[in-house]
C-alpha cells in the first residue's frame, strides 16, 4: 500500500470551487493522534418539534424497561434499545403557549411575559465549551424561515438557516467568485460536486485501510443522494420560452410539503455529522408557519390539526402528519446507526434530543412534554415515567447531556443536576 502523507480528520478533497470535508478514517490520523484519542468524538443534535406530538399516541403507561408500545412508539421499535422516553417532564416556569418554543433549550421561564429576556441554549452553551475542531462550530436549522431555538449568552436568537441548497453550498462549496459560479453552474446541469474531486477520491481510496476504502464509498454516496434529492425538489423557472430546463439548485418551496423539507434537513445533519463538519446541531421543525399539510387525506394546516379538540376527523388528520415526522425521525437514526464511526457507529457517539416545549397543543399546555433522548452512548431501552402532576425538570436532561460530551458542569438554566435514571451505557 503507498505510503499516506500524514493528515488530519479535517482534510478534504479539493478542486475549483470545491472542498469536501472527509468523515472520519482512522487511516488519516497520525499514530501519536490515535493514541490521544482515548474516547471518541461526542456530537449533539436537538430537534423542537413546535406543535409535540398527540398524547394519545406517544406516552405507555408502563414505566422502566418493561414499557409497552403504543402508536408512536411502534414506529421507532427498531430502536426501542438506542432511546430513553421521558414523561411527566416540563421547564419550570416556561409558558406560554407556542411562545414556550423560544425557551426549549434555554429553560428560561416565562417567554410569553413583557418583561421576558431568554438566556442561552444548551447547544451554545456546549459549543462555548467544546474545542474548536470543525469547519462550522455548530448548525442552527429551521424547515421555515429563520425561526430559532438556538440563542446566545446575550440573550439573542440565532436566526436559522431553512435553505438545503444553501447551506450544502456553505458546505461543499468554496473558490474564489469565478470558481464558485463555475462550480455552481455544473451543479444546475446535473453533474455532482464528486466530478470534481473524482481524481482526489481515487488516489485517496488506494491510500487508505479497507474499512476506510468502504466507509470513504459509502460517504460519496450519500452526498450524490442528497444531491440528487435536491435537484428533484427544485422548482422550474417561469420563462415565456419552452426551451426553458431546469431552474438553479433550489429547496422545496412549498411551504406545506413539511415532509419533504424535514426529510432534507435530516439528510443534511447526517451528512455533516458524518463529514464532522460540525459536532452540534439545533433544528426547529415549524408546524405553525408551514402554511398547510402536503398528505394524502389531510385538509387542514398542521396547525389546524394541532387543535383538534377531540375532533375525530382533525385527529386522524393530524395523526397522519405524526407519523410521517416519526417515519423520518426513525430514518435518521437509522442512518445514524449503520454509519460507522470510531469503535462504533455515528448513533453511538451522537445525543439525538427530540422534543417540544408543547404537551397538548390543543390546550396550549406547557406541561407533561413528549420527549425522548437517542443514541449517545447512555443505557438505554426504558421509560422514565415521572409525575405527571407535579413534572420533573427536563432541564436536568440538558445537564446530562453536557457532561457526556465531556462539558464538567453540574448546572444548567433550572436543573441543579442531572436527569435521574439516566446512566451512561
Amino acid at each position: 500500500m503507498p505510503t499516506l502523507h500524514p493528515l488530519t480528520r479535517r482534510s478534504f478533497l479539493r478542486a475549483a470551487g470545491v472542498a469536501l470535508s472527509l468523515p472520519a478514517l482512522e487511516s488519516l490520523a497520525p499514530r501519536a493522534a490515535h493514541a490521544a484519542d482515548k474516547d471518541p468524538v461526542r456530537r449533539m443534535v436537538c430537534i423542537c418539534s413546535t406543535l409535540g406530538l398527540m398524547p394519545d399516541f406517544w406516552f405507555p403507561t408502563k414505566p422502566g424497561r418493561e414499557y409497552e408500545s403504543t402508536p408512536y412508539l411502534e414506529i421507532l421499535r427498531d430502536f426501542r434499545n438506542d432511546m430513553t422516553i421521558f414523561s411527566g417532564v416540563n421547564l419550570p416556569g416556561v409558558d406560554g403557549g407556542h411562545m414556550a418554543d423560544s425557551s426549549f433549550l434555554t429553560a428560561a421561564p416565562h417567554p410569553a411575559s413583557y418583561s421576558f429576556r431568554n438566556s442561552i441554549s444548551v447547544d451554545q452553551f456546549a459549543v462555548e465549551r467544546l474545542p474548536d475542531a470543525t469547519r462550522f462550530s455548530s448548525l442552527v436549522l429551521s424547515t421555515v424561515d429563520s425561526w430559532t431555538i438556538s440563542v446566545s449568552k446575550l440573550g439573542v436568537p440565532i436566526p436559522a438557516e431553512s435553505s438545503p441548497a444553501r447551506l450544502f453550498r456553505k458546505m461543499f462549496i468554496e473558490g474564489t467568485p469565478d470558481e464558485v459560479a463555475a462550480q455552481l453552474r455544473r451543479l444546475r446541469t446535473g453533474h455532482s460536486i464528486l466530478d470534481a474531486v473524482r481524481t482526489d477520491a481515487k488516489r485517496l481510496a488506494q491510500q487508505v485501510s479497507p474499512s476506510d476504502r468502504e466507509k470513504l464509498e459509502a460517504y460519496c454516496t450519500n452526498v450524490r443522494e442528497l444531491e440528487e434529492r435536491l435537484q428533484a425538489a427544485q422548482a422550474w423557472e417561469k420563462r415565456p420560452k419552452p426551451r426553458t430546463t431546469a431552474a438553479p439548485l433550489t429547496d422545496i418551496p412549498d411551504k406545506a410539503d413539511v415532509g419533504g423539507r424535514v426529510q432534507l434537513m435530516f439528510d443534511l445533519i447526517h451528512l455533516a455529522l458524518e463529514s464532522d463538519s460540525t459536532r452540534v446541531v439545533s433544528l426547529r421543525i415549524d408546524g405553525i408557519k408551514a402554511e398547510g399539510a402536503k398528505y394524502p387525506g389531510v385538509r387542514e394546516s398542521w396547525h389546524g390539526c394541532s387543535h383538534h379538540g377531540h375532533d375525530e376527523s382533525k385527529v386522524a388528520q393530524l395523526k397522519i402528519i405524526e407519523t410521517d415526522m416519526l417515519q423520518r425521525l426513525a430514518g435518521l437514526l437509522s442512518r445514524l446507526r449503520s454509519t460507522k464511526d470510531a469503535a462504533g457507529s455515528l448513533l453511538d457517539h451522537t445525543m439525538v434530543l427530540y422534543g417540544s416545549a408543547i404537551g397538548n397543543a390543543s390546550s396550549h399546555s406547557n406541561s407533561n412534554l413528549p420527549a425522548l433522548l437517542a443514541g449517545g452512548g447512555f443505557r438505554h431501552g426504558q421509560h422514565l415515567a415521572f409525575d405527571t402532576k407535579n413534572n420533573h425538570n427536563l432541564a436536568t436532561l440538558y445537564v446530562s447531556m453536557l457532561q457526556r460530551l465531556g462539558i464538567e458542569t453540574d448546572t444548567f438554566a433550572s436543573a441543579k443536576t442531572t436527569m435521574k435514571g439516566l446512566e451512561l451505557a
